[in-house]
């Protein structure tokens, strides 16, 4: 690939970053979970190929709008670190996440949580999270890392690179049944004061 190709590549990440920051209504201190093959991007089988080129531009992708947005990105490591994630100390204190002890290589974690894992400040190593959103580009599976209502987005742009984009929100759960409520309107209210449940 050449170099304006990993100049759009960041450019599409941006694009639909946004995209899914808007219909998770993200907010500064919210955590987006990004699961990435660098090979599926440029064309090759997932674990075969990592490339920093296109880990860094899927990394200046997202860093525009975290700059904007405010959110924690955490970048998921491949299956040779059982999936644990990159993130910031801030974040890991903030959600009370546990910490492990390795380093991510391109090797042993995958070429975008290696890249990560050196860009972003304070970085440690964490166990697992429940993101409030996600973005998997290449088919890396992330659900493991999601809270537990996921809810698909469908990204304007299909892929990044080669490699296919999945996007998800989440939602807490709605409980209850045929009588639940799950938004409080002003006819709701005095409903309430007039019926009873035992």
């Amino acid at each position: 690939m050449n170099e304006n190709r990993f100049d759009a590549i960041a450019a599409d990440v941006e694009i639909i970053v946004r995209e899914l920051a808007s219909a998770a209504r993200l907010q500064a201190g919210r955590l987006l979970v990004i699961g990435t093959s660098t090979s599926e991007v440029i064309g090759r089988r997932i674990g075969t190929s990592g490339t920093t080129e296109a880990a860094a531009a899927i990394y200046a992708g997202v860093e525009a709008v975290r700059r904007d947005v405010g959110f924690y990105p955490v970048y998921q490591c491949c299956e040779h670190l059982n999936r644990a994630l990159v993130t910031t100390r801030d974040a890991a204190e903030r959600y009370a996440l546990e910490e492990v002890s390795a380093v991510p290589i391109p090797g042993a974690g995958g070429s975008m949580a290696a890249y990560a894992f050196r860009q972003l400040k304070d970085a440690v190593l964490v166990d697992s999270v429940q993101a409030h959103a996600g973005l998997d580009i290449g088919e890396t599976l992330i659900g493991m890392h999601l809270r537990r209502v996921a809810v698909p987005v469908r990204p304007s742009i299909r892929t990044i690179g080669a490699a296919r984009v999945t996007m998800a929100i989440t939602r807490p759960k709605l409980i209850g049944g045929a009588r639940a409520v799950y938004r409080l309107e002003p006819e709701t209210a005095a409903e309430e004061e007039s019926g009873t449940c035992e």
